[in-house]
């Protein structure tokens, strides 16, 4: 019996060992590696319950509140921090963690005073304390990634450096300079610090990613390196999940299940699932999932779960819940975490409504300053021209291509012609001269500017009275001569124009001679065989009546415009 307690006491005595083991700060580090913040959360806890002035606990359990991409708790950092501060004020660790809180307040200046207080107390010699300002500037927004790049690079001239995760930060602060080669170079010390870290495998992969799709090959490559390093690193299979969402939905899910089962339990994985089952096309199923999923938070939640729906319900062509559920997840979510395609989306529905396009648009304004690309930018400004040219709303149509033409780096002919020929059949002649007059400004060795900008002059100037038209008719004719063909019905409307103006001035032969020039280009002109009689009719000795124009003369303003410069634009109107 003895020998049976004493055998006892001796697993008991391990077991304690093995529970006090699991509860190591080096044991939270690691769960704040895999981004496991609940469990990271729950260690340090645990050891500052045990010792509130274990500084190192402190530092971290601030940093498990605060790193997550969901649910910061800025607060309760920021509380945690300054307590215990009150009794370890020279602790350069804590002053760095409040640095980053400030940082992410917004209160710049204060945290860079904190940050160099820090560095100043440790007198720059300690590893943990300048990677952890590093860090800081790193994952705030408002951080100084050349502060970040400084300090780690200090951080890295220490004696005995091995830290891995420095040199992490180092390559993330790099990323955040957009300098990707110095990037992969600092993940890559870690890899020669610690072939098997994972993390650095997934980091080097981000940045071919975000290189676009032809980069796919490498950075699936370096994915899969970070898998086979660590199985259990859950963010590469998060990230998996969402590349493969679009284009391979059995991968996708696949992933998915593997980054839940290495994650900690999350409102944001019934999410995921309910996602799933959108990215299938079972937008019933998703819907029932996302109720189940919302019930299941209780009084908080998962907000995109409304999202979800929004879309789900968008895809059914239910505007009205679509409507509805967009506005609840606006008001439920945070302002930073709503994205360009949410806003758009929203926009698009609004338009479904009968009075809703101001609204829209205001929107859309929105979701292009969130939008980082030229092309993302013009996707979402052209839903608007796409309903007012609808609408035949065209001066709200013009407005919104003036905008894309103001986000292009280098406007494109099509765009500023739309633009122009918008105002034009709005009868805003003189925002449509503007628009053209940019357009020669671009592209001044082409006929097409000049002969769109002469239509408009001459709807301008109707009764030819001062000719404005003229310079830009001729201009038409010099550059539309190089090809007769291409060009044709350029030359043609540029013709009969002068026929019109000619006969005004009572210029018969002048008026005659473009009369053939027409006809040479189509004999079978039935408007120009018609005034060709009917011009040496007429008296041009008698006084001046008020004019009566040639059959088919007045520019046009009612017919849409071919919409791409350098093709067809639209004729003369015939009667």
């Amino acid at each position: 019996m003895n020998k049976l307690k004493s055998g006892l006491l001796f697993f008991a005595v391990l077991f304690f060992c093995g529970a006090l083991k699991a509860q190591t700060l080096e044991d939270g580090k690691k769960f704040m590696y895999y981004e496991r913040y609940k469990s990271a959360k729950g260690v340090f806890e645990k050891l500052v319950a045990a010792n509130p002035n274990n500084i190192d606990a402190v530092y971290w359990l601030g940093q498990s509140l605060i790193v997550p991409d969901d649910n910061k708790d800025i607060e309760g950092a920021k509380s945690l921090y300054q307590k215990t501060l009150m009794n370890n004020s020279n602790s350069a660790l804590l002053l760095a963690g409040m640095g980053h809180v400030e940082l992410l307040e917004g209160k710049i200046q204060d945290a860079r005073n904190r940050f160099e207080t820090a560095i100043s107390i440790s007198q720059g010699k300690n590893k943990d304390v300048l990677n952890a300002v590093g860090f800081a500037n790193v994952n705030a927004e408002k951080g100084d990634a050349d502060y970040a790049v400084a300090k780690l690079k200090q951080a890295t001239e220490l004696k005995k450096m091995n830290d891995p995760d420095v040199w992490i930060n180092l390559g993330e602060a790099y990323k955040k300079l957009t300098e990707g080669g110095p990037a992969q170079t600092a993940f890559e010390t870690a890899l020669s610090l610690n072939p098997n870290y994972a993390r650095a495998s997934y980091r080097i992969g981000k940045i071919y990613q975000t290189q676009g799709e032809a980069q796919r090959d490498i950075f699936l490559k370096y994915y899969n390196d970070a898998i086979a390093k660590d199985a259990v690193f859950a963010p590469v299979y998060e990230n998996l999940y969402q590349y493969y969402y679009k284009i391979n939905v059995d991968k996708s899910a696949d992933n998915l299940e593997k980054y839940i089962a290495n994650s900690d339990e999350n409102p944001k994985n019934c999410y995921y699932r309910a996602s799933m089952k959108f990215a299938q096309a079972k937008y019933a199923e998703c819907i029932s999932k996302s109720d189940e999923c919302i019930a299941a938070g209780g009084t908080n939640p998962y907000p995109s779960l409304y999202a979800l729906k929004a879309y789900a319900y968008d895809r059914l062509g239910d505007s009205v819940s679509a409507k509805t559920y967009f506005e609840t997840y606006f008001a439920k979510q945070k302002p930073e975490k709503i994205g360009s395609t949410d806003l758009q989306t929203y926009a698009k529905t609004l338009l479904k409504f009968v009075g809703n396009d101001s609204v829209a648009g205001l929107i859309i304004d929105k979701a292009v300053i969130l939008d980082s690309t030229e092309k993302e930018k013009v996707e979402l400004l052209k839903s608007m021209t796409t309903y007012y040219e609808g609408q035949k709303m065209y001066k709200q149509a013009a407005d919104w291509y003036s905008k894309i033409n103001a986000v292009r780096k280098e406007p494109r002919k099509g765009e500023l012609h739309n633009a122009g020929y918008n105002y034009f059949k709005a009868g805003d002649l003189t925002a449509a001269t503007a628009i053209y007059d940019s357009y020669v400004q671009k592209f001044p060795d082409e006929s097409f500017g000049y002969y769109m900008r002469g239509k408009v002059k001459w709807a301008t100037d109707s009764t030819m009275e001062l000719g404005l038209a003229n310079p830009d008719f001729e201009k038409t004719i010099e550059y539309a001569s190089t090809d007769t063909a291409k060009f044709k019905r350029q030359l043609i409307d540029a013709y009969k124009y002068f026929i019109v103006y000619n006969v005004y001035k009572r210029d018969k032969n002048a008026a005659l001679s473009f009369c053939d020039k027409v006809l040479a280009l189509d004999p079978a002109d039935a408007e120009t065989v018609s005034n060709k009689e009917l011009i040496p009719t007429l008296n041009f000795n008698a006084p001046k009546q008020p004019k009566k124009d040639p059959a088919g003369t007045k520019p046009a303003t009612g017919k849409a415009a071919e919409k791409s410069g350098g093709k067809k634009a639209p004729g003369t109107k015939k009667k």
